[in-house]
């Protein structure tokens, strides 16, 4: 059997959990995912569950509320189903930078997942924005 090592170099540092630098890494990708929120929200006005991740992940952040692990799964896989359900890939990429956000009160790291969504989401609307016709 292999054995597995973490290796930690001098500039690498955890992050501990409800800490203020968690609370400040959810807050950030909270609004990341937010700036490219209506890159879904125009495909999909009805479904609010990108909407209500962001919001709760920032709420947590600013100590308004408590989130339960029960919840924030919901929230995050809710997210990625309705990311599923996208027809765009921008679309698609704004309700995963959502569901990444909300993920970090689990899982710190989770925040770096939405900017790398989001950057996604405004390359993929800027290639379908290039791709049509001159008016």
């Amino acid at each position: 059997m292999k054995e597995t090592r973490t290796r930690k170099t001098k500039h690498a540092q955890s992050v501990e959990r409800n800490s203020r630098s968690h609370r400040r890494f959810a807050l950030l990708a909270a609004r990341e995912a937010e700036q490219v929120l209506h890159l879904f929200e125009q495909e999909h006005p009805k479904d609010k569950r990108p909407r209500q991740a962001i919001e709760a992940i920032r709420a947590w952040a600013q100590g308004a509320r408590a989130l339960s692990m029960a919840e924030v799964r919901r929230l995050s896989l809710g997210s990625h189903a309705a990311a599923r359900g996208a027809k765009s890939d921008a679309a698609r990429f704004a309700a995963r930078a959502a569901g990444h956000a909300v993920a970090s009160w689990h899982v710190p790291t989770h925040a770096m997942g939405a900017p790398i969504y989001a950057g996604k989401a405004v390359i993929a609307s800027m290639s379908t924005r290039l791709k049509r016709p001159a008016d």
